[in-house]
């Protein structure tokens, strides 16, 4: 879930987020942000040790982020960029080679070595920043802090950067492409009367004058946009999920007064896993424990530290995004969020162009745990209610190397081109393992949508090229024109990509291939053809 636009999808009351600027013409600091340029591209994030503190009564925060990181390429004299957002600041920067110089120009850090590197060597780089940092006016769709009151009056913090990147509040490689291979340390510098939660699991926890310093630990690769604070009047309760891996940490941190009804509400939180492990394969970060924190906006899927602010109702926000009633059934930012485990967090795109790899899988999650939770039925109208939420406005994929993002159209339209991928394979097990399969050969790993693509076409043996190409890059729906008389059948398809290549089943047993030219089938049973619906297509009947 994630500004800076967004669209209203009013049948369902739902709002979709979008969470990139697009402007009219791109600048040389969007491909700063938004490439691997010369300032990044001959090193690799290995690790961050960071601590943060906020100051709720003046807005602000503090700390330092140490970066591990390890040279990839032969290089001299190379100036290294960190992100820091503007109005932040740094206080220090220092490193563990010599520095002949830093300055803070706009939202980046430019540091620049006085030595030759070589290929392999391991160095840290260590910045101390504060600042006010950016205020969320409509988190998570907008980024930036909330700093809020909780309903007892308690100060109550937190972050959502997805879109706007987490440098602006944290001195970071703000990258989609590297993420830190071993992990984070995070420590959340609290008043002696709030909790801080972060990332990962709990690994220390101590009283310093009149504050608290919670130590959170992250073993796996992170992407940045997921490294999250939360400070506030928590409590906790645990359980343990039996999985694929073992034994499953599940951490529950919420707001003192929503205890019971955490306690009720999460109890969905096994069925989730245990469908998701279904379809999807083990849970990716067993070391690090699962975790829902209630959260002062309606949430997000920070790994391992999965933002809740549901209300503590099924649906979304007590409504049903596909319009079918389905969604009733389920608390949608339980299985939403949670399905970014899967794809965003396990399965990261390397830019946001390819956003649609985290939203389009994860909408599809939606059905999937429908279907493993009620039945295939329940899930094939669900699928299918979605598709009114589409509205074609531009391509799914964006602008790449300028962070950019494509329409929000990437979670429903992404959700209904893999219903119809599916419907063409008409294997359920063989779609089953596909899905498996990216979790595992893609496994902690970023990605292209053009991997993504090859891999399903090859796994299927099925060639989806012109599929991906009419729904990702094009804002057509492809139309089946046909008539009928007796048992004759005639069908084209129309508004669609050369060479467009979509079978379809009709009455659930025969299967015509249609082309942008007219064909003649006689019908089987010689019954009028009724057309499967979650096909994301148009159907017009012509004379």
């Amino acid at each position: 879930m994630k500004k800076l636009t967004y669209t209203l999808l009013f049948a369902s009351g739902l709002v979709f987020g979008q969470f990139f600027e697009k402007p009219q013409a791109f600048t040389k600091q969007d491909t700063l942000k938004g490439s691997n340029t010369k300032f990044r591209n001959f090193w690799d994030v290995k690790k961050y040790e960071l601590s943060v503190e906020p100051n709720f009564e003046q807005k602000s925060i503090k700390g330092n982020n140490t970066i591990s990181f390890e040279i990839i390429k032969d290089i001299t004299n190379p100036v290294f960029q960190i992100d820091l957002q503007k109005p932040m600041r740094a206080d220090k920067v220092e490193g563990s080679f010599p520095i002949a110089e830093y300055k803070q120009d706009g939202d980046f850090i430019f540091i620049t070595a006085k030595k030759a590197f070589k290929k392999g060597e391991k160095h840290t780089i260590d910045v101390a920043y504060s600042g006010n940092p950016v205020i969320a006016k409509r988190a998570p769709w907008d980024g930036g802090w909330v700093f809020t009151k909780d309903d007892n009056g308690n100060p109550w913090m937190s972050v959502a950067d997805e879109g706007i990147g987490a440098s602006i509040w944290l001195p970071t490689k703000d990258i989609w492409s590297d993420e830190p291979d071993n992990g984070i340390i995070m420590k959340i510098i609290t008043p002696k009367d709030l909790v801080g939660v972060g990332n990962g699991k709990l690994i220390d926890k101590k009283t310093e004058n009149d504050k608290n310093i919670f130590t959170w630990q992250v073993k796996n690769p992170i992407n940045a946009y997921s490294i999250i604070p939360n400070i506030g009047k928590y409590v906790n309760f645990k359980d343990t999920f039996k999985g694929e891996k073992g034994n499953l940490d599940l951490d529950y941190w919420v707001l003192d007064y929503n205890l019971d009804k955490a306690k009720k509400q999460f109890q969905q939180v096994k069925p989730m896993l245990s469908a998701f492990e279904y379809w999807f394969g083990p849970y990716p970060f067993y070391e690090d424990s699962y975790k829902l924190v209630d959260s002062p906006y309606l949430g997000m899927e920070h790994q391992s530290n999965v933002a809740y602010g549901n209300k503590y109702m099924n649906g979304y926000l007590g409504s049903d995004l596909s319009g079918t009633g389905i969604g009733l059934n389920w608390d949608y930012i339980i299985i939403h969020e949670s399905g970014h485990e899967w794809f965003a967090n396990n399965i990261t795109a390397k830019d946001q162009a390819d956003m649609w790899v985290h939203e389009g899988f994860t909408m599809y999650s939606e059905v999937l745990f429908t279907e493993k939770y009620m039945d295939k039925k329940s899930a094939d109208i669900y699928a299918q209610g979605i598709h009114r939420n589409i509205s074609n406005d531009i391509p799914i994929i964006g602008k790449y190397g300028v962070r950019n993002e494509g329409s929000g159209d990437m979670y429903t339209k992404g959700a209904s081109m893999l219903h119809t991928i599916r419907q063409v394979i008409n294997n359920d097990d063989k779609f089953r393992q596909i899905l498996r399969g990216l979790n595992k050969d893609f496994y902690h790993q970023t990605v292209t949508t053009e991997q993504v693509e090859n891999y399903i076409s090859s796994k299927s043996g099925i060639d989806f090229s012109s599929l991906f190409n009419q729904y990702l890059r094009t804002t057509k729906i492809p139309t089946l024109e046909y008539s009928q008389k007796g048992e004759t059948l005639q069908y084209r398809y129309t508004n669609v990509v050369k060479n467009f290549k979509l079978p379809i089943r009709i009455d659930n047993e025969e299967t015509i291939n249609p082309t942008e030219s007219w064909q003649t089938v006689k019908l089987k049973k010689g019954n009028p053809a009724t057309f499967n619906k979650n096909y994301y297509i148009n159907y017009k009947k012509v004379q």
